[in-house]
């Protein structure tokens, strides 16, 4: 399974990034990208021989998110316990505040939006991936950019329709 590993090796970062975007947590995305790799690696002797194994993968994980959001009960409880917090940086402001808003979007609106504007998937491949019609992919990114624009109304944020 060497090319498996390889694969693994070469794209778990830009997974793991894409499950934090739908997820808003390192650790809750750290968890969704090993179960859909788990899935990867079960269909792998069927994947690795067509083309898209990359976007193979991002559905997923994408879908594995979307059902880990529906499952309450598999969360983690939050204690009185406060974590030690990691030390930000000057420029981090806008940044989690951008993730804050993200967070804050219907999960299929945040789902389109991750996947059309910080993964550049185009409109046929997310609906594919969501398995939604096209309409549905335009109207979500809409919707989800009204959502982000009203909680940020500071920030300019790029994007429409037609995109």
């Amino acid at each position: 399974m060497a090319e498996f590993e390889a694969f693994v090796s070469a794209r778990a970062a830009a997974l793991r990034r894409t499950a934090y975007l739908l997820c808003g947590d390192w650790h809750q995305a750290e968890d969704i990208v090993q179960i859909g790799l788990t899935k990867l690696y079960l269909a792998w002797r069927r994947v690795e021989k067509r083309d898209g194994v990359d976007a193979y993968a991002r559905q997923i994980v994408v879908r594995c998110a979307l059902d880990e959001r529906r499952r309450g009960w598999r969360r983690e409880r939050p204690t009185d316990a406060v974590p030690e917090l990691p030390v930000r940086d000057a420029g981090s402001a806008d940044r989690e505040m951008l993730l804050a808003a993200l967070a804050t979007v219907p999960r299929q609106q945040r789902a389109v939006l991750v996947l059309r504007y910080w993964e550049d998937v185009s409109i046929a491949e997310t609906a594919r991936i969501l398995g939604i019609s096209e309409g549905a992919v335009k109207s979500a990114a809409s919707r989800g950019l009204d959502n982000l624009r009203r909680s940020l109304p500071e920030l300019t944020l790029k994007g429409s329709e037609e995109d």
